[in-house]
């Protein structure tokens, strides 16, 4: 697989999950930093949902025209085997928002 870049979105297979974890094929945005991504054999991601909710560590985001949200709640580790195809690149407004809330979240 080529360079996995942090704030690429890409489609990722998440099964099998267990219990109340993010299942299926699905959206997901790379936040693990690019040295880590070079590496590593696993990027840390957050699932891209279109289940809107109104939650503070959910971003809401549109992606191939379908509203959505990041949710940060569900951020986790994955193997690149487990990632398909490129879809984009979060945008540099999304991108704030995305450190903002993990700052939030797992640092404040």
């Amino acid at each position: 697989m080529d360079m996995v870049n942090q704030y690429e979105i890409y489609w990722i297979v998440l099964d099998p999950t267990i219990g109340s974890e993010i299942s299926k094929i699905r959206p997901c945005l790379v936040i693990s930093p690019n040295e880590s991504n070079q590496h590593l054999n696993t990027v840390l991601v957050a699932p891209i949902t279109s289940t809107i909710r109104n939650f503070p560590m959910r971003i809401n985001i549109t992606l191939e025209n379908k509203n959505g949200q990041i949710a940060l709640d569900q951020i986790r580790c994955v193997d690149k085997i487990r990632l398909k195809n490129r879809i984009d690149i979060l945008s540099n407004k999304d991108i704030q928002k995305v450190k903002n809330i993990l700052k939030i979240y797992l640092i404040d």
